[in-house]
């Protein structure tokens, strides 16, 4: 829901807050296939962290509007992998903001990137979509 003290000057929720929502949609995916961050560090001795996030914004959400968000792991990469998500208005159905958002793989020891853990490619490579999240 957007809450009132979300909204800007303007009368529509403000982009800070899209992140917000995006940021608890992604650990809420994350979580369900069994990699919460807690999961990462203690069973795999890995982490991801943010490197790049994108937001494209369609329609304006206002005060009291509900929204959805479905996200899905659209690509894998040697150490890195982007999610999408796509917040819809509840009542029209309309794409509100899509946000891309490219996780990269780090050694919790040396906080240096590093190479996904193959066991951990072994779980999300069953849950990529592609660039095809609309029908997932």
């Amino acid at each position: 829901m957007a809450f009132p003290h979300y909204c800007d000057h303007m009368g529509h929720v403000n982009n800070r807050w899209y992140a917000h929502f995006f940021d608890d949609a992604s650990m809420s995916l994350w979580s369900q296939i069994g990699l919460s961050e807690r999961a990462l560090r203690e069973r795999y001795a890995t982490s991801a962290v943010i490197a790049h996030v994108e937001i494209d914004f369609s329609n304006e959400l206002v005060a009291d509007d509900q929204f959805v968000i479905k996200s899905a792991f659209s690509r894998i990469g040697t150490k890195s992998l982007t999610l999408t998500s796509l917040l819809h208005h509840c009542d029209s159905q309309a794409l509100c903001a899509r946000q891309t958002m490219v996780a990269v793989f780090f050694d919790v020891q040396t906080r240096q990137s590093a190479p996904m853990p193959d066991s951990i490619r072994k779980i999300v490579t069953p849950f990529l979509v592609g660039d095809d999240i609309e029908s997932s």
